[in-house]
């Protein structure tokens, strides 16, 4: 659980919520065709099953696992997602994000 304290109250995070919502960030940028599992031993059809995160200090750790679309450049794709994902934690959740790390677990190719 990750508390934020506000001027109204407190709000509790779930581990569950973070991971969803650098999922489906990811998601969204162009040239990523999926988020992966973190192993190829990992069969989880959450949509959450390659992202790890961790909170030290109230600042919070990602760790993303994504197949890309082959012929864009993987520098720009990895960028966009971390530009993606920081914008949509810190001004959603209001969580500061201390790093963010893209791992490209395969490239898909279209037929």
């Amino acid at each position: 659980m990750l508390k934020i304290e506000t001027q109204m109250g407190k709000i509790y995070y779930t581990e569950e919520f973070i991971k969803n919502m650098v999922a489906l960030s990811a998601l969204e940028c162009d040239g990523v065709v999926s988020v992966a599992s973190k192993s190829s031993k990992d069969n989880k059809p959450n949509i959450n099953s390659g992202v790890k995160v961790s909170i030290e200090n109230s600042k919070l750790n990602v760790e993303v696992f994504i197949v890309i679309q082959y012929g864009i450049k993987v520098s720009v794709i990895a960028n966009d997602v971390i530009q993606k994902i920081k914008y949509d934690i810190e001004n959603n959740v209001g969580i500061f994000v201390n790093s963010i790390t893209v791992n490209i677990n395969g490239i898909e190719i279209d037929r």
